[in-house]
């Protein structure tokens, strides 16, 4: 099956909020980068539709841990958490968070490209990624607290702004986190 074939069939299993959320993926795939865009810079899924695969890894990574310890927590929040952790890696409506880096005139002459096929686009004004997918969500939709919190916190430890929520992460959080980290390190590594 196909990245976007997986996709649609995540899009698909959202039944309850169904149309709030058709209003932000029409935003999202009308007005970002989000179907189109690299995952990274230079690290996992630097290629495009890398935001959408890694995405989709997180979401059905995240379900599967779902159905095999917490079958209690709500499998749309899973599926709607999941595909919008990253939405920030999109950037703004016409104007993206990764853009191609061009070859130098030297890497030209000689035939090479970039050693880093993207770059960061400054002319974005800086917000981190979870804030900048919350800045582009929530208007379209409303999330509750356990679902912003799993979007702020979702790279875990790695980032020092997160210890704040260390021992007061919900189940959500903590699937979402592994879920991220399991389809970076583990998943995304195969492809």
């Amino acid at each position: 099956m196909t990245v976007l074939e997986r996709y649609e069939s995540l899009k698909a299993r959202v039944i309850k909020r169904k149309e709030e959320f058709s209003v932000l993926i029409d935003f999202i795939e009308k007005e970002t980068d989000y179907l189109s865009a690299p995952a990274s810079t230079r690290f996992h899924l630097c290629k495009k539709q890398g935001l959408l695969e890694h995405s989709v890894n997180v979401a059905e990574n995240m379900l599967k841990l779902r159905n095999a310890i917490a079958p209690e927590i709500d499998e749309e929040s899973c599926i709607i958490t999941a595909l919008i952790h990253d939405l920030g890696k999109a950037g703004m409506p016409g104007n993206p968070q990764y853009i191609a880096n061009e070859p130098t005139a030297k890497q030209k002459q000689y035939g090479f490209g970039p050693s880093v096929p993207y770059r960061m686009n400054d002319r974005l004004t800086y917000l981190s990624v979870p804030v900048r997918s919350l800045y582009l969500a929530l208007p379209h939709i409303h999330l509750s607290e356990s679902e912003v919190q799993a979007i702020i916190y979702h790279d875990g430890q790695y980032v020092d702004d997160n210890k704040s929520v260390a021992t007061k992460e919900t189940p959500l959080l903590l699937l979402l986190q592994y879920a991220d980290t399991w389809s970076t390190f583990v998943t995304e590594k195969k492809s």
